[in-house]
């Protein structure tokens, strides 16, 4: 008795042409808000910690007026900054907040149109493999 046996495999891959380019331009975008979101929301920390009075000696808080006096120094005399006891309002931080929000928007913006490519068709590669086996048993 003959035993035949054929085994067809067909195996279909979609390339979708600068699907690269896309994630590049996703990741690029996403790196800009981290950067600008962790920046907007140490302001915001140095902002309250004015307003209540914090100890700038604390390590933390000394931290935190340190790093963030990097971004702010631009900013620094431009609106005037009332202050009551030990409380201040920094305005012009909130000022720089705004500023930097505008500068992170663009810079998404402009990554996005530079490198943003539209997703085009799937490009579809079909492959088939056709294998044949023969095998002799004999029944007794």
């Amino acid at each position: 008795m003959t035993n035949e046996n054929r085994v067809s495999e067909v195996r279909t891959s979609q390339h979708e042409p600068e699907r690269e380019q896309r994630i590049f331009t996703f990741k690029a975008t996403q790196l800009i808000w981290l950067f600008f979101g962790i920046l907007e929301a140490l302001i915001a920390l140095r902002i309250l910690l004015k307003l209540i009075g914090a100890n700038p000696e604390s390590p933390i808080v000394a931290l935190i007026y340190g790093f963030t006096y990097l971004f702010l120094f631009p900013f620094e005399g431009m609106i005037g900054t009332p202050a009551i006891g030990g409380m201040v309002l920094e305005l012009f931080s909130l000022f720089a907040m705004l500023i930097y929000g505008l500068i992170a928007w663009a810079l998404e913006r402009i990554v996005w149109v530079l490198f943003y490519r539209p997703r085009g068709p799937a490009v579809a590669v079909t492959q088939t493999t056709t294998s044949e086996t023969t095998n002799d048993t004999t029944r007794r």
